[in-house]
């Protein structure tokens, strides 16, 4: 597992970890089955408080992209990848929905929006 955190970023540390196990596995990098880390030894390895690192599992046990098996530890779940993808796009719609009404408020435009995502994003998908 590859995982680089970002300390200046405005995003919190187990969201950043999460989007990019949740990334790994929906890409097949990291395939059914696969054991993770334990979340102390991830802590370690990150330098990250261990209630960070529970965090993150708990989200992607929730979401349904890993099982945790009592005294065994974690594994990436066995799953269709189609459903996963169209449950993380779920969640997505409903961020997306949450910034536009903020921007709204905020009198910014859509097309304000779409750049930002574009400038964040380098050259898009």
């Amino acid at each position: 597992m590859n995982i680089i955190l970002d300390n200046s970023s405005g995003k919190p540390l187990y969201e950043q970890i999460k989007t990019q196990i949740a990334s790994q596995i929906l890409s097949g990098a990291l395939p059914a089955g696969f054991a993770l880390p334990s979340m102390r030894a991830l802590a370690g390895e990150l330098h990250v408080s261990l209630i960070t690192t529970k965090r993150t599992y708990e989200e992607l046990e929730r979401e349904g992209l890993i099982e945790t098996i009592i005294g065994k530890g974690s594994f990436v779940a066995t799953m269709n990848l189609e459903q996963a993808r169209s449950n993380q796009m779920k969640a997505i719609k409903a961020s997306l929905i949450d910034i536009v009404k903020h921007a709204r408020a905020a009198g910014i435009c859509v097309n304000e929006l779409i750049k930002i995502m574009e400038d964040e994003n380098g050259q898009g998908c």
